[in-house]
Order: C-alpha cells, then sequence, then structure tokens
C-alpha cells in the first residue's frame, strides 16, 4: 500500500488517533506483527521493546495513565509521501495524582504537543518516530 492521499491510509489514520484517544482495541487494526516504535521514552527505558499490537496499546495505555481523559487533536493535517506520513497534534488531560514525583495536584490539566511519524506497509503501520514535548509536560506536572 503507498500512503499517499488514498482513503485507505486515511482510515488508517484516523483508527490510530482514536486509538490514542483510548480505543486500545483499534491496535491489531493499525499495527502489524512487526510494527516496532523510535523514541526517546520518559522513563529512561529503550523504545525497541515495544513491539506489535500488543506492545502498541500498552505504549499508549501507559501514556494515559496518569491523565486518563487524555485528548489528541490534530494540529498539522497529515502529510503524506509514499509509505510515510506525518502529523502534528496537541494533546491535553486531566492529571489524576499519580505521576511518581510529581507535586502538581490531582485535577492539573495538562498540554503537549508532539509529532508523530509513521511508515505504512500492507494497510498497517510498521514503524513509529515519536517526538513529543515530554519537558513541557514534566514541568506542567511540576516534577522534580
Amino acid at each position: 500500500m503507498t500512503a499517499d492521499h488514498t482513503p485507505d491510509a486515511k482510515a488508517l489514520f484516523e483508527a490510530w488517533l482514536q486509538l490514542w484517544n483510548g480505543d486500545l482495541s483499534l491496535a491489531p487494526e493499525v499495527a502489524s506483527d512487526d510494527f516496532h516504535v523510535h523514541s526517546d521514552m520518559i522513563d529512561g527505558s529503550d523504545s525497541r521493546a515495544i513491539r506489535g499490537a500488543e506492545g502498541l496499546a500498552e505504549f499508549v495505555r501507559a501514556g494515559r495513565s496518569h491523565t486518563p481523559d487524555l485528548k489528541f487533536t490534530v494540529e498539522v493535517p497529515p502529510l503524506f509521501d509514499g509509505d510515510y506520513l506525518s502529523v502534528r497534534w496537541t494533546a491535553t488531560g486531566t492529571y489524576d495524582g499519580s505521576f511518581p514525583g510529581a507535586e502538581a495536584p490531582a485535577g492539573t490539566v495538562v498540554t503537549f504537543t508532539g509529532t508523530d511519524t509513521l511508515r505504512i506497509r500492507d494497510g498497517r503501520f510498521v514503524e513509529y518516530w515519536l517526538n513529543a514535548d515530554g519537558l513541557r509536560m514534566l514541568r506542567q506536572l511540576q516534577v522534580a
């Protein structure tokens, strides 16, 4: 599949956005068995351990764990180039008080931005490059 402006690529991206907005059941529809992530992780762990649909679902679940109502909105619509797409997003959610080392009170609204670059093969994502402003989020959570 070529990820240009085809309806399939657009539908795949819409499912990706719904997944990040909390519908973890979509992970098998968007991620291939050999899906993997390229990112600097906020906890210092190795992103290469995130594999396949199950790994993606756990990654999303963990990312939403301290802000259960986290909502991702598209800031710059997806740009398609061959098998790749890139999108700029904003995430906003209400902090639940559970992030280790955070001094912000529960109920604090946090907002941060990022860019996803994804590679498509055979109708699903196989690679994911994540660049998110984790420092902005940590500052809002008042992490010491």
